[in-house]
């Protein structure tokens, strides 16, 4: 069984590394289209440049940022990036199917919410007693 090549809306990885970032606005969607249009950011374009620098060294380092409105580019994929999610750093390693999202999407704010037993104390009686 052979593997599938990766495909972004018809590009291949290479051919999506090897464009510009105005050619690669013109392949994103909306939103991203409009933040790459516009430029990036100071804080994005050092996080790029920091992850262009590190792959060029050949440097496989995790790299912390805070940054999670960056755009997922082709170049940054094969990156170790460590996202904050507002209490810790998430390790996210970015793979060819993230182009075209955030890095917050990739590390949760909230966790999933489960509920103990209920009331206070060990009795079933007392999940009808008021807390206060």
């Amino acid at each position: 069984m052979s593997s599938r090549e990766f495909r972004y809306r018809g590009y291949t990885l290479e051919q999506l590394q090897t464009m510009t970032l105005d050619e690669l606005a013109n392949v994103m969607p909306s939103r991203i289209r409009r933040t790459l249009k516009r430029g990036l950011s100071i804080e994005n374009k050092k996080l790029l440049d920091k992850i262009r620098k590190y792959k060029a060294m050949g440097i496989d380092k995790v790299i912390r940022t805070h940054r999670r409105d960056m755009p997922i580019l082709p170049e940054m994929v094969g990156s170790k990036i460590a996202v904050h999610n507002g209490k810790e750093f998430v390790e996210i390693t970015i793979v060819p199917e993230m182009i075209g999202h955030y890095l917050g999407e990739f590390a949760m704010t909230n966790r999933i919410v489960r509920h103990g037993k209920p009331g206070k104390g060990a009795t079933r009686s007392s999940k009808f007693v008021p807390l206060k």
